[in-house]
């Protein structure tokens, strides 16, 4: 909710937003109304807008679907725009007799008197990573969905698919000789011609996701994050689209709070009680950071330690929230502060800079061979000065030394 009174403007408006049409109404200061409540065809407002609009009005429009294409409209041309949460509104401004008229005029006198819960309004670049991101999300959801429907055909007929991945392209043959009826061989058929699909599709946009990890806004973050353990490129990148700009964040407590990982509290008379987290944040984030967290407690000393000593006293899904709890606060401050984690092992994040450099090219490396790019991004970090090669799986391979990439990027001597 606002902090204070927003500026002083001659209208207050807001808009009821819908799918075919809008309806706009406002009051002046006085909370009188000086533009009674008006519906407009989707097709008719933009031409509305531009006649009747000026910099001397401030407007508001709840969060919906279309919300942020409306506002990129209609930003340029009033003195404020300001999207409401719709949920915190309706708490503020529920009413017995509840119609468009009385809801856009509510809404405008909310704004008048500065008390419309606002909702951040992404960029652009953030608007299509997390589109991009929920469209990867739907298409696992199908693909994990499908499998476990085959699954199922299996444990019926109680068939033992053959070693390996089952849903690989060469066990296509085993699949279509399973004994089953025809109609459920269709089935079968179908379902694994979807999959067949899904892959080359998901493939794309992990690919296009490697691409923008090396392309502003997201190329100066995107190191910060993945030298944390747990964070691959997808929950980097999901973490970066969830939070958007650092800065919103004055402290951790309040990004905590955003993904919804702070503990309910009820704290009244004599009464204090805590419960479990929220969940009233962005659930996108909260994934991500549960995913991070379960491959930090088995890859990272440090997390595995935490981990074991918090399963002592709780289940091991509380334990985990608790982890991802203090990853986030990790977050914050790798982000916040452009530095790398306080438990970072040198040889892990050298790890996974060379496993991110194998899925980019050479442009997206920036010209950067593999060695290269591993010392660039540990420069970056101020990390491992010490460290010559990375050793996975008895093969030793090379880090550049520090003075071959300054030789190429100069502008790293100044923080080097």
């Amino acid at each position: 909710m606002s902090a204070q009174a927003p500026p002083s403007f001659e209208r207050y408006l807001a808009v009821d937003l819908h799918k075919d049409y809008v309806v706009v109404g406002g009051v002046d200061g006085r909370q009188q109304v000086v533009l009674p409540p008006r519906r407009l065809t989707l097709d008719a407002w933009p031409a509305w807008a531009r006649k009747y609009l000026s910099k001397t009005d401030a407007l508001v429009v709840e969060a919906t679907t279309n919300a942020w294409d409306f506002y990129d409209q209609v930003a340029p041309l009033v003195g404020r725009a300001v999207v409401a949460n719709a949920g915190k509104v309706k708490l503020i401004a529920a009413a017995q007799v509840k119609t468009d008229k009385v809801d856009v005029l509510a809404l405008a006198r909310l704004l008048a008197a500065g008390f419309i819960p606002e909702v951040w309004v992404p960029p652009v670049p953030v608007r299509e990573l997390r589109g991009l991101l929920a469209h990867r999300r739907r298409m696992v959801k199908v693909r994990t969905m499908l499998q476990n429907r085959l699954h199922s055909v299996l444990h019926r007929h109680h068939l033992v698919p053959p070693d390996g991945d089952p849903f690989l392209a060469g066990q296509r043959a085993w699949w279509n000789a399973l004994p089953v009826s025809p109609t459920e061989r269709l089935h079968v058929r179908h379902d694994l011609a979807t999959l067949d699909q899904l892959g080359p599709q998901i493939a794309e946009v992990e690919a296009e996701l490697e691409r923008l990890s090396t392309r502003e806004p997201w190329a100066d973050e995107a190191p910060y994050l993945v030298q944390l353990p747990g964070c691959g490129l997808i929950v980097t990148m999901t973490l970066l689209a969830a939070i958007g700009d650092i800065g919103r964040f004055p402290t951790a407590k309040k990004l905590v709070g955003y993904a919804g990982l702070g503990s309910r509290v009820h704290d009244s008379g004599q009464t204090h009680r805590t419960g479990g987290i929220t969940k009233s944040g962005r659930r996108d984030l909260r994934w991500a950071l549960v995913e991070a967290a379960w491959r930090a407690v088995d890859s990272h000393p440090y997390w595995k330690e935490q981990y074991e000593h918090l399963t002592r006293r709780m289940e091991p899904n509380k334990a985990i929230v608790v982890i991802a709890h203090k990853l986030l606060i990790a977050v914050w401050h790798v982000l916040t502060e452009r530095v790398a984690d306080r438990h970072a092992a040198p040889e892990l994040v050298a790890f996974k800079l060379m496993t991110w450099s194998w899925k980019l090219t050479d442009e997206q490396r920036g010209g950067l061979t593999t060695r290269q790019f591993i010392r660039y991004h540990l420069l970056r970090l101020k990390l491992g000065d010490e460290l010559t090669h990375v050793v996975r799986g008895g093969a030793r391979r090379l880090i550049a030394p520090a003075e071959e990439v300054l030789r190429l990027r100069p502008e790293l001597r100044a923080s080097a």
